[in-house]
């Protein structure tokens, strides 16, 4: 039974994983039309990342944590990305030239931790029931499609070529193979992964306040600037709407 769990646990994380390369939808697309719908994913994404920082990452951590708690990992979370993306930007952009921004690196970062709690979460379900394991499969690939499209876009606006974006995303989706190997090992607790989820709600916050969300800003056409708004607004009620259909 437990190596019947084992490989249950191992083929959800990498289906799962390959939603990493989703972004191949684009690659035969002109550069002038991937142009015009990467600000829509960047917009999407914002409003994911925010969502699921709040309504996912946090509400699951207060379930563990008490509040001050888990605010103060978040807190550290934020600070750590801030931090990280000083030095990134000191170290590929201090001489004035920045092709590729800082915040892909962030947004990699962030998304190879999430990936990794899913894979965690998805050896945990497959440890109660095999039923229970494939419907939360099934729920984790549904909230990763958009957001890695999403995560897409933003590799690609900050500097990647195409290729190179759905490399880097495929790797940071990976994490979640490492997650399962690691949930079913060692004993799963929720406190065991208590740090991390505000960690990285910590990391999506500064991701979408400091670096996308000002990206909005910069556009000028109204018409854009209201469907860019839209999409925003669409990737937060998206998420909330899984989280609702999940349960709370």
């Amino acid at each position: 039974m437990a190596l019947e769990t084992f490989v249950l646990i191992l083929l959800a994380t990498v289906i799962n994983s390959f939603i990493g390369l989703i972004g191949v939808l684009t690659l035969w697309m002109r550069d002038k039309s991937l142009s015009k719908i990467l600000i829509i994913l960047v917009a999407f994404s914002a409003g994911a990342l925010l969502s699921g920082a709040f309504f996912h990452l946090m509400a699951e951590s207060i379930e563990v944590l008490e509040a001050m708690t888990a605010f103060i990992y978040l807190m550290i979370g934020f600070i750590a990305f801030f931090l990280m993306e000083r030095f990134l930007h000191w170290r590929h952009c201090h001489e004035g030239r920045c092709d590729v921004h800082p915040y892909t690196q962030l947004v990699l970062i962030g998304d190879g931790i999430h990936n990794f709690i899913d894979g965690v979460v998805i050896a945990a379900s497959f440890m109660v029931s095999i039923a229970f394991g494939w419907v939360t499969t099934l729920l984790i690939i549904l909230h990763e499609i958009p957001q890695e499209l999403g995560d897409f876009g933003i590799l690609v606006y900050g500097g990647f070529e195409k290729i190179r974006a759905l490399g880097f995303n495929f790797l940071a989706q990976v994490t979640c193979i490492i997650g399962g190997f690691v949930g079913f090992f060692l004993l799963y607790t929720p406190e065991s992964i208590a740090f991390l989820l505000p960690f990285a709600a910590g990391g999506f916050i500064y991701i979408a306040s400091s670096d996308l969300i000002p990206e909005l800003h910069k556009e000028e056409n109204l018409k854009k600037s209201m469907l860019s708004f839209v999409f925003f607004i669409i990737g937060i009620v998206f998420l909330l709407g899984i989280k609702i259909l999940v349960g709370g």
